[in-house]
């Protein structure tokens, strides 16, 4: 996308999964829309002597997306604390991982993934006006919540396949149901690295940009961000490590922040958890509940139904839909008019269970029947049993015709395409 630079990229994705509780307290690990700070305690609050306790829920669903992604399961992992200050941690600190996160290596799209941790959501500041004051709150309903982050290794050159990778994850997190990667409900997020090279090779800088909340957003992100980047390199500039939001408006990134490095965060092995043990057992039960995941059925639905890759790539996008096509696929075989009308007239919106759309279908097939010999057969019997309405029509009666298709449909049951079942009657009427 640049003739002079190449763009390198990386990607953190943070994903809330669907656990009951929070990371390590038992508060309720939804928060969307509820009311502020109604989900709290003093773990989640950081306040003093409290001690937390590690979600085995969310270990899980960490550990079964690193094993669908190819990644090599640690035996034995632990959490650190990660020092900052923002206004929504009250802890001043992060419970996160470092060494040893769950999910090491895998990859998805040929695309190298570094590791993929656990750790817990920081709480959320609410700009507002209050009494004619524009002030911040913080909602820490969010603190605590358990957050599974997915960092890849800085592989990607091009911004369409930035936004395919990320897609493909989102729908396997779904197919896993450990998340609905909902991005409007932020239980999906984003941030990238990116650098421009002017030798193909890693450069010593890396500019991140933070809270995205959309694949669109995202994509005119990364414009801006190449532009500018190319821009200063043109004149000669020394680009820095740093944190930058965008800003649709103008549609350039902003600075936000000097880049921290990892020593900066003084991390240090949170004593009051202990290091987690993932045994073969474990593994093996977990790898043991991973469904049939979207790659590997586009492949099976090519293979046992043959539909093309159109109606293949919308019927798997949607795992409901998936479902839904199988389910009718058990009763008709027709399977390119079942993908046809969920896809084309969205009939499973339609009829909300699969049977209802097969008797739909029945109803087409069984209109569809007769042959053109049958409709022939019948068209040229209603002519002999009707002399005096075929001399009307030769007359200039062209409205009679109705009452011969009414005939003809009545031999052939209904069964008769219409279209078909009008051309056969003009052309014996106009013989």
């Amino acid at each position: 996308m640049n003739n002079k630079y190449t763009t390198i990229i990386g990607l953190e994705v943070h994903i809330e999964p669907n656990t009951n509780s929070k990371m390590f307290c038992s508060c309720p690990q939804d928060h969307f829309g509820k009311q502020a700070n109604t989900q709290t305690c003093p773990i989640c609050l950081g306040l003093p002597g409290a001690l937390p306790f590690a979600n085995s829920q969310a270990i899980e669903k960490t550990i079964k997306l690193g094993l669908a992604l190819g990644s090599k399961i640690s035996k034995k992992s632990i959490f650190y604390r990660k020092h900052y200050f923002y206004s929504d941690l009250p802890k001043s600190f992060q419970t996160s991982q470092k060494d040893n996160p769950f999910c090491v290596g895998g990859e998805l799209l040929s695309k190298k993934i570094d590791h993929i941790h656990l750790e817990e959501d920081a709480g959320k500041l609410i700009h507002q006006v209050v009494d004619g004051k524009k002030v911040s709150l913080i909602d820490f309903n969010r603190s605590g919540c358990a957050l599974i982050e997915l960092v890849t290794k800085p592989v990607f050159n091009e911004i369409d396949e930035v936004l395919s990778f990320l897609r493909e994850l989102q729908l396997i997190a779904r197919y896993l149901n450990i998340s609905n990667a909902d991005m409007e409900k932020g239980t999906m997020r984003l941030e990238a690295n990116i650098s421009l090279s002017k030798d193909g090779q890693l450069p010593n800088y890396k500019v991140e940009l933070k809270n995205i909340n959309s694949f669109r957003f995202l994509e005119k992100a990364l414009k801006a961000e190449i532009k500018r980047q190319s821009e200063a390199l043109d004149k000669g500039l020394k680009l820095e490590q740093e944190t930058r939001g965008y800003d649709e408006t103008t549609q350039t990134t902003f600075s936000q922040r000097t880049k921290s490095g990892s020593d900066d965060y003084r991390y240090f092995p949170e004593a009051d958890l202990p290091p987690i043990e993932t045994s073969d057992e474990d593994i093996k039960r977990i790898q043991g509940s991973i469904p049939e995941l979207p790659n590997e059925k586009r492949i099976r639905f090519k293979t046992q139904y043959n539909i093309s890759k159109d109606f293949i790539e919308i019927l798997v996008s949607d795992p409901s839909r998936a479902s839904y096509f199988e389910e009718a696929a058990k009763f008709d075989n027709n399977y390119k008019l079942i993908a046809n009308l969920m896809v084309n007239k969205k009939m499973d919106s339609e009829f909300r269970e699969p049977a209802g759309l097969i008797k739909k279908i029945k109803e087409i097939e069984t209109t569809e029947f007769a042959t053109p010999n049958d409709v022939e057969t019948a068209v040229s019997s209603v002519i002999l049993e009707n002399p005096d309405i075929v001399t009307s029509y030769k007359n200039g009666k062209g409205q009679v015709i109705g009452f011969l298709i009414g005939q003809a449909q009545k031999k052939l049951q209904g069964k008769a395409n219409p279209k078909e079942l009008n051309d056969i009657l003009l052309k014996f009427l106009n013989k």
